[in-house]
């Protein structure tokens, strides 16, 4: 049977079982942070299994073949039988049959629909699990082929942090005692190749918190499943999982492109599965919208694609060929999976410019570790040490992973506890630097008025239904001390019971504005989060007294509060019209908020064309104009995720969260504890103003709403009218008369430069006549006046082609900055001089430096008043190669 027969097969059996057949959901969990990619057929339906109700229309009993990933494998595949990357079949019962009718079906399923013979079939179980051991016998299994075993290898789950998970039953096929490890005492839990675990059955009863506790659910569930990939092997009759029609064409694809063939060597065989194996990762995490970048999701993708990569030169590909094996992939698997053919285009152009950035870190990585291996013997030492993988991380970038793997093949243990301490030391490094500019001092009072402010109650936050409150005064903090009273003129910090200030977080910038008591005025400067949820107010005392325990009115800077809003809700628009136009792999990565501006950073590896920003404008604006309702909605994190949310990866959430909604049906939905508006009509207008790549797979939008966008707006018009003027146009033939006019400088240039060709033909031909001997050698050094590079190349080529034989070296001021060109005749390279060297020797008196060609070479300066000075140092310079190169001789 092929794997398609496989797959088709258990889905139809289990629709003939009641079982509603759903689609696998993408490898990148809706809506659920704490999950770092889809690694079980149960993910999709975690909700249910919790509690939730099913959606209308879903019976209690489902079937899917899901796509997974587990990362846990990345560094061991290559072997014969793990995977990153698989399908997974599964039947799932929610609230509905249990152990005995999984039993059954699965044993009927295998038996009766895969005709697998029942000796060659061994069952396991949990320790204690008596009710399951009974279904197995009564399906005729007998009792010595039930094995138990403890939680390591018969409990299963959570999927992520926390959540359902339960003990599980599975079914073990036995190659036989010619497979594997032959000892006596093996088992289906051995590690060797005799036993290949084709089924898991989970009874899933428990729901396990973060902290490991373990409580009943109020209904037990079925989740089953059972890996393609491996049955298929069975199926097929290999004890190697490659071996199989799932990888056999990519395989063949590899061994075409590298010249190679199988069998040759056990090292050829794991990079043939390597690059197979990751290929198909590669394709499927790219059309799930998973961009190449340096952390989360991101990483693991860019991780395969190196290793593949590195895996490929093991092959003889020095080449880019992983596009050629990742459209293999697309054809072989479009047909089931159409999410690979929509995103063909993007996965190939993802996988082509990755693999071509890393192809000069291959290069240089491993000419580096060589260098250390070599070293590493000679000194007769057998460890890599953090430092070294460290040093080769920063300086080329190269995975530390594949600097262990490579390192141990080669006999060298790895540092890596070592190489954690030099990154971490990297990071404290880039933390002291981007502190908010805070002095050492201001950090220290922060410090200690946190310290003693945790005895206070968690400030109470009443800014979404308000710009002003009243409120009690906790704590007048002055120089981290805490005072009952304080005074106009002094800076204080002013913690209050309940607060409409908004204190910075989530890339939005803090309120301002200010605390009024009966005798006095604290204008708000700035507004931070303490400890314990304590809300921080830092300000100075404008007029009056403050008291501790006073009652105060707290009022924040509305117009300014409102600018703030406008640019926040629109980052949410801009979100979900980026998504809109450039795909739902679109994902945010950070984000400023302030009242004059907004920055978003978003994940996407090609440039946005002109048309796809204005579309994605014209999106927000359209959004702006329908006057959508912005609604703030306070809700558990559970019930946020099932109705579709979207949070951020990595962030942490507590049991209650904020979701933001705009519109209805709902245009965007995120969970979000920032200000906004009440409707988007209040944004007035969208307008972008920049954007631009800020790193490999991200990129940056900056843009303005209401009354900056108008403001923009208008002094581009300012601009606009003022041109019009210039050239006595009007707004219907202003774009005609710009091109005469253009047309007309274009000719005046041509005009120009041909004159200043002719003069600096004139010049160079003056010019010879400062030709000097220096040992036997042609020098002309002098100083010219020129318009252009192009101008200062042209004259230094014709007086090189005057000289026949000699060194030509021109200075100039181009953009009152020195500049420097050297040219070399052939019969003098030959001798051993390089206009490269020369030029570098010359430019560095006047502060600068450059390079080029033996033939032709050009520097820059920033001194210039040392152009003269660095000429007149040519014949030294010639003088002291001559003589160096005659030694040589």
């Amino acid at each position: 049977m092929t794997s398609d027969e496989i797959r088709q097969l258990y889905l139809h059996f289990f629709e003939n079982k009641e079982h509603k057949i759903l689609p696998g959901s993408s490898l990148v969990p809706h809506g659920d942070p704490t999950l770092l990619l889809t690694s079980a057929g149960m993910v999709q339906f975690k909700q249910y299994f919790l509690g939730e109700p099913l959606p209308p229309g879903y019976p209690p009993r489902l079937t899917t073949c899901q796509k997974c990933f587990r990362t846990t494998d990345i560094d061991v595949v290559g072997d014969t039988k793990h995977l990153t990357f698989f399908e997974m079949l599964g039947n799932f019962s929610i609230g509905d049959y249990f152990k005995k009718e999984a039993i059954a079906w699965a044993w009927e399923f295998v038996t009766q629909r895969l005709k697998l013979p029942k000796d060659r079939l061994w069952i396991t179980i949990y320790l204690d699990d008596d009710e399951a051991l009974g279904y197995w016998l009564e399906q005729g299994v007998p009792a010595d082929r039930i094995k138990r075993f403890g939680e390591k290898d018969n409990f299963w789950g959570p999927a992520g942090e926390m959540g359902p998970c339960g003990p599980c039953s599975e079914i073990h096929y036995d190659y036989g005692e010619g497979v594997g490890c032959g000892k006596a005492e093996c088992a289906p839990n051995c590690d060797c190749a005799r036993y290949l675990e084709i089924w898991n059955l989970v009874f899933v009863q428990y729901n396990q918190d973060r902290s490991g506790k373990r409580t009943p659910l109020p209904r037990p569930h079925i989740d089953t499943g059972m890996g393609l990939e491996r049955v298929t092997a069975v199926m097929q009759g290999k004890t190697i999982i490659y071996d199989t029609d799932v990888f056999a064409p990519l395989i063949d694809t590899i061994c075409w492109l590298g010249g190679v063939e199988r069998g040759k060597s056990e090292e050829q065989d794991k990079a043939l599965r390597v690059v197979a194996e990751h290929s198909r990762g590669i394709a499927f995490l790219i059309a799930d919208g998973v961009v190449p970048s340096n952390e989360g999701r991101g990483y693991v993708l860019r991780r395969l694609l190196r290793r593949a990569a590195v895996f490929g030169r093991r092959l003889g590909l020095d080449r880019p060929f992983l596009t050629e094996v990742v459209q293999e992939v697309i054809d072989q698997m479009g047909h089931t999976y159409s999410e690979l053919d929509n995103n063909k285009e993007l996965i190939l152009k993802m996988v082509a410019m990755e693999e071509g950035k890393f192809q000069q870190v291959i290069e240089a990585g491993l000419n580096w570790l060589e260098k250390s291996f070599t070293q590493a013997q000679e000194q007769e030492k057998k460890e890599i040490t953090g430092v070294e993988i460290f040093n080769l991380y920063d300086t080329y970038g190269f995975p530390s992973e594949l600097t262990a793997e490579i390192s141990r093949e080669r006999g060298f243990s790895v540092d890596i506890e070592g190489f954690k301490s030099e990154m971490e030391r990297q990071r404290e490094k880039a933390r002291a630097a981007h502190k908010f500019a805070l002095s050492e001092e201001r950090a220290k009072l922060i410090e200690k008025t946190d310290d003693f402010l945790t005895r206070l109650a968690p400030t109470r936050f009443t800014g979404y239904e308000s710009t002003s409150c009243t409120a009690q005064v906790l704590s007048l903090i002055v120089e981290g001390k805490e005072e009952n009273a304080v005074s106009e003129g002094q800076e204080v910090e002013i913690v209050l019971d309940q607060t409409p200030f908004y204190a910075e977080m989530g890339g939005q910038v803090a309120d301002t504005g200010e605390i009024i008591g009966d005798k006095g005025v604290i204008t708000v400067e700035d507004t931070r989060w303490g400890r314990s949820n304590i809300v921080v107010h830092r300000g100075k005392v404008t007029r009056g007294v403050f008291f501790q325990g006073e009652a105060v009115t707290a009022r924040v800077e509305e117009g300014r509060r409102l600018d703030i809003a406008r640019n926040h809700t629109a980052t949410h628009l801009l979100q979900a019209a980026l998504r809109h136009v450039l795909g739902n792999h679109v994902q945010q990565r950070g984000s400023l908020v302030t009242p004059d501006r907004l920055r978003f950073d978003y994940s996407h590896l090609l440039t946005p064309s002109p048309e796809e920003l204005a579309q994605v404008q014209s999106s927000v604006n359209k959004w702006v104009r329908q006057c959508l309702p912005v609604k703030g909605l306070s809700m558990s994190y559970k019930e946020a995720v099932t109705k579709g949310a979207m949070a951020l990866f990595g962030e942490k959430y507590g049991e209650t969260v904020r979701v933001l909604k705009i519109g209805e049906p709902a245009v965007s939905q995120e969970l979000c504890g920032g200000t906004h508006l009440n409707s988007t009509g209040e944004i007035g207008l969208f307008f972008i103003v920049n954007e631009g790549s800020i790193g490999s797979g991200l990129r940056r939008i900056e843009a303005l709403t209401g009354r900056g966008a108008e403001a923009h707006v208008q002094g581009r018009l300012s601009v606009l009218v003022s041109l019009m003027k210039e050239l006595q146009a009007t707004s219907e033939n202003a774009t005609d008369k710009l091109a005469d006019l253009h047309s007309e400088l274009i000719q005046e240039r041509k005009h120009a430069q041909a004159l200043e060709r002719e003069l600096s033909g004139k010049t160079a031909e003056s010019l010879k006549s400062h030709v000097e001997t220096v040992d036997g050698i042609s020098v002309l050094a002098s100083r010219v006046s020129v318009s252009s590079p192009e101008v200062l190349r042209e004259m230094g080529d014709r007086l090189r082609d005057d000289l026949k034989s000699g060194i030509v070296v021109l200075g100039t001021l181009l953009n009152d900055k020195p500049s420097f060109l050297t040219l070399v005749t052939p019969d003098l390279i030959k001798r051993g001089f390089n206009a490269a060297d020369i030029v570098k020797s010359v430019s560095k008196i006047a502060g600068g430096g450059g390079g080029g060609r033996p033939e032709m070479a050009q520097a820059g300066g920033k001194d210039k008043e040392k152009l003269d000075e660095a000429l007149n140092s040519v014949k030294a310079i010639v003088q002291e190669i001559s003589r160096k190169l005659e030694k040589k001789t």
